[in-house]
């Protein structure tokens, strides 16, 4: 199976199953001397665990990561690094009924036309789990970022109908609420709008904004590497994204030209600025250290307890009522890997921006 492989220079490898022994990762072409540790990686993958809120997965899973290979006395040795996670609370047997049905919204159809079989045990590695895997790696490279002090900081902009209010809101605040809303009454009315849903057997999508400070200048690279298009590749990779915009996405459809553009103008210490940031940080594809700002549709979690139409094996159509452990909505999980797909992508750039002057490449050597 291809497609397991990101990045050029910082390069990522995932592997596993939802319901396998384990999931993991090997992280190759991280610089030798960076700090890190276990506990940096497992930050990140606490956010995203499941069976922390009445609105994820009751599945108790720690998601404890083991670092096999690639540090040394605490720093990384510039050899590949192995991180493994173990899965501890399969219940396989939840999916036996499933296995000769094709559900709506889930890959088992799509699986059986590509490879003639599939895993579907949670649906194997089209199982919202493969992201453990996946933020594992994004801690290490946001790790790498702190050290030119970039920040990356995602939040849920909305669930179902609820937004949250940019006038209202405070980053900081986030970590406040189960669904990682940065407007409380934002939080609560989303909040209110789930425990329905979750009487009904139904699920919700929503949205993610994801914003990044301090960015170096000159990353991406035309014509088909431009970062807007590596990072839209990359968070449109997580299975539960359809759809991803940069700076004001759709809506410079409506705009006109004298309102899209990012009117320029001298700072008082003489650097080049915009005076709005309409492109979202990037122009022509290239980074011009302003921040980036990017944003992602999550669907509804496709498992449900309400009624659905499917068909199975045996060429009939069925009524199908999924039981089982599942995410009434996947987003607040899903904050955390948007924010290690931006990371991923971020640092790979970064390390080929440093062969793209001579003058870079007679600073190192």
């Amino acid at each position: 199976m291809s497609g397991s492989v990101l990045g050029d220079i910082f390069k990522i490898s995932t592997w596993g199953e939802s319901h396998g022994k384990g999931l993991g990762v090997v992280v190759d072409g991280c610089p030798a001397g960076l700090e890190l540790s276990e506990e940096d990686i497992q930050k990140d993958l606490d956010r995203r665990k499941p069976g922390q809120s009445p609105f994820t997965t009751p599945r108790k899973e720690g998601d404890k990561v083991e670092i096999l290979s690639g540090i040394f006395q605490g720093k990384t040795t510039g050899t590949p690094i192995s991180m493994i996670i173990f899965n501890k609370n399969q219940r396989s047997k939840d999916y036996s009924k499933l296995k000769d049905v094709y559900r709506p919204g889930h890959s088992d159809y799509t699986y059986d036309l590509k490879y003639g079989f599939r895993d579907y045990r949670g649906s194997g590695r089209a199982s919202g789990r493969e992201t453990a895997a996946r933020v594992a790696a994004g801690a290490a490279a946001r790790k790498l970022l702190a050290e030119l002090g970039v920040e990356i900081n995602a939040y849920t902009s909305s669930i179902g109908p609820v937004s949250i209010d940019p006038e209202n809101s405070d980053i900081e605040s986030r970590m406040n609420n189960f669904l990682y809303m940065p407007d409380q009454k934002a939080a609560e009315k989303a909040e209110e709008y789930l425990t329905n849903l979750i009487k009904d057997n139904n699920s919700s999508g929503g949205t993610i904004e994801c914003r990044v400070k301090n960015v170096p200048k000159g990353l991406g690279d035309p014509v088909f590497d431009k970062i807007d298009g590596l990072l839209a590749r990359a968070v449109m990779s997580i299975g539960a994204v359809k759809g991803v915009e940069i700076g004001s996405g759709f809506k410079a459809a409506e705009m006109t030209g004298h309102e899209h553009n990012d009117f320029y103008q001298y700072s008082a210490d003489g650097e080049i600025i915009k005076q709005t940031n309409n492109a979202g940080g990037t122009v022509g594809g290239i980074t011009d250290g302003s921040d980036i700002f990017l944003k992602a549709a999550v669907k509804p979690t496709p498992s449900i307890e309400m009624t659905q139409q499917a068909v199975n094996k045996s060429g009939e159509d069925i009524e199908l009522n999924i039981y089982g452990r599942h995410d009434p909505i996947i987003v607040p999980r899903a904050v955390v890997v948007v924010e290690a797909m931006t990371a991923l992508t971020m640092v790979d750039l970064l390390l080929k921006q440093m062969t793209t002057r001579l003058e870079f490449i007679k600073k190192v050597f």
